[in-house]
């Protein structure tokens, strides 16, 4: 009988491997939670939000954290969420801040990495008045258009699969569908 030495954490490094995640990157507003809902029904998995794990564990949405807590504490946090990913989720859908895959390197461990990538115009165009209050990094859309097109190149060089998602959210969710297949 041959005996191995094998680490726990070998083997969830074996179990990540088959088990694939899909992680939705994109600007604020492009869809990704709308469109991983649909896509992890549609696989029967489960889906995940970071901005929703964030504020369940805080107690307070994502624009107080900034408020009194500052973006460099929100972006510890989001760190602490993509190192928890690694460790214990398989197959799942992930929408992820929009930030997260420009400050969080770490991140491409967690799964296969889709861009759902849309025009800044039609991310504005898509928002009301009330949504651009809940997204504190748009109180300023001049910075919100430079910050957009720096993260466009990030997402562009890091994405496994890089999605359009100028149109409705069932053809971004069709389109989605079959390129994770």
């Amino acid at each position: 009988m041959v005996r191995t030495n094998i680490s726990l954490k070998s083997v969830r490094k074996i179990i990540r491997l088959s088990a694939t995640n899909i992680v939705l990157i994109g600007f604020m507003g492009s869809g990704k939670s709308a469109v991983g809902r649909l896509l992890a029904k549609s696989k029967q998995n489960f889906f995940l939000d970071t901005d929703a794990m964030i504020e369940s564990a805080e107690g307070k949405s994502i624009p107080k954290i900034f408020e009194e807590d500052g973006e460099e504490y929100f972006r510890s946090l989001e760190e602490s969420v993509v190192s928890w990913l690694i460790n214990n989720v398989n197959d799942a859908v992930i929408s992820t801040g929009g930030g997260m895959l420009v400050y969080c390197e770490k991140l491409k461990e967690v799964g296969k990495i889709v861009y759902l990538k849309v025009p800044f115009e039609t991310i504005m165009s898509r928002m009301d008045k009330n949504e651009l209050k809940k997204r504190p990094l748009f109180n300023d859309l001049e910075k919100a258009r430079v910050l957009y097109d720096e993260r466009n190149s990030v997402y562009e060089k890091r994405a496994d699969i890089i999605i359009s998602a100028d149109a409705s959210i069932e053809v971004v969710f069709s389109r989605l569908r079959d390129a994770v297949a």
